[in-house]
């Protein structure tokens, strides 16, 4: 597993592009890691990430970020 980055979820939507709505979204369709934070709640971005370029590809999200975390390396593994 990569180190995780937590962020928020206006940085999250800016990065990704994206609104702050789909990213609050994504975070409680696919229960993205989370943490508490001094300004609020922090998402792990890799999570964010890998579920947006799912979606983007039209593939099938996968359920866990354990599963997500087992998806990014194999693409690592891959390349």
């Amino acid at each position: 597993m990569t180190r995780p980055e937590p962020v928020s979820v206006n940085e999250a939507a800016a990065r990704l592009g994206k609104a702050p709505r789909t990213i609050y979204s994504w975070a409680t369709r696919y229960r993205v890691r989370k943490w508490s934070g001094p300004d609020g709640v922090l998402y792990d971005y890799a999570d964010l990430a890998t579920i947006e370029a799912c979606i983007h590809r039209g593939q099938t999200v996968p359920a866990t970020p354990e599963a997500r975390d087992a998806l990014r390396a194999s693409y690592s593994a891959a390349a």
